[in-house]
């Protein structure tokens, strides 16, 4: 069966800022040191590159790139890496200044980008409508076409995820050809377990109401999901990103559209605080999910979303339940 669907093959899950276990060996093995700066990267490179590679995960699991703020280490990560992969799309922008600004000539890839060239578009920003400076002005450069800007989350769909596994292992073939057979056999096994997640996914959601299939959740993550799968992203606390926090306007217009659209649960991510979330629930008279969603990568070592597989089977077993349909485990052929 698959690489790593339900084993936790990941270096990256340990939920601090940065994963030491991917660098102890790097001084006494001549492995390559490759760079990811995402938990969804790292998975997903560990699984496909296994031990043939010194892999150093720089934004660990349970961490939100949004806001994570570089190391030196991370800094001399990069410096030194053979190949670099990032996200792209902005999503890990602290991360991304650093890789933009080093004197490596590795390869650099916004894998992202690359997988998914024609990315939803999404709200940067919350953009309330609050205080005396707000001009009319101001309000139709907020509304302009340009205030959109690349959702990021692009791994939310398995199809995406399949065209991450392509990159990744792309970019490992031409760093180390004498494992090209490895990395190819690796992607081949990835790409069957999601395909199969893909189908499965489907036919889950198909089990919720059709008049419940509507997501609110703390940030706007999760439009890739809802677009593959056949749900309305009814609103979010935040934008695409998770930079600014809401404003009392956003939070006020929350609470007035789910009670307008009659949503029957909202849901709160494992890496912002569930207070605000939770105040809307309270506001609206619905509740909150009591299963998180992993918005932002896998969770940490030991969850039941402790891969990018498991990550996308746990998200679908919490909005299905979450929503009123009935969940049924995957189960891998």
């Amino acid at each position: 069966m698959g690489v790593a669907l339900l084993v936790g093959l990941s270096s990256c899950g340990t939920g601090q800022p940065t994963s030491e276990e991917a660098t102890d060996t790097s001084a006494t093995e001549d492995r390559p040191l490759v760079v990811a700066t995402t938990s969804v990267l790292c998975d997903l490179t560990q699984q496909i590159a296994q031990e043939t590679v010194d892999l150093k995960c720089l934004v660990g699991a349970g961490v939100d790139p949004h806001v994570y703020q570089p190391t030196p280490e991370d800094r001399k990560a990069i410096d030194s890496a053979k190949l670099i992969l990032y996200g792209g799309y902005n999503f890990d922008p602290g991360l991304a200044k650093l890789v933009k600004a080093t004197s490596n000539p590795s390869p650099k890839v916004a894998v992202h980008e690359i997988a998914v060239p024609k990315p939803l578009m999404g709200e940067e920003h919350d953009h309330g409508h609050e205080g005396e400076e707000h001009t009319q002005e101001h309000e139709e450069e907020e509304h302009a076409e340009g205030e959109k800007a690349p959702d990021p989350h692009v791994w939310h769909n398995a199809q995406n995820g399949i065209a991450i596994v392509k990159v990744i292992s792309g970019e490992l073939e031409k760093l180390e050809p004498n494992n090209a057979s490895q990395y190819q056999n690796n992607a081949r096994e990835i790409t069957d377990e999601l395909t199969q997640i893909d189908s499965w996914i489907k036919s889950e959601i198909a089990t919720i109401p059709a008049d419940r299939r509507k997501l609110v959740t703390t940030h706007d993550a999760l439009g890739y999901y809802a677009n593959a799968y056949g749900l309305v992203v009814e609103g979010a606390l935040q934008g695409i990103s998770t930079e600014e926090a809401p404003t009392a306007a956003r939070v006020s217009d929350l609470v007035k559209d789910i009670s307008k659209t009659k949503v029957p649960t909202i849901f709160a991510e494992t890496t912002i605080n569930p207070k605000l979330i939770e105040t809307v629930a309270k506001e609206s008279k619905v509740t909150v999910s009591d299963r998180e969603l992993y918005a932002d990568g896998i969770g940490e070592k030991g969850t039941d979303g402790d891969t990018y597989q498991k990550m996308l089977i746990a998200n679908t077993r919490t909005i299905v339940e979450g929503l009123g349909g009935k969940y049924t485990a995957f189960q891998p052929k």
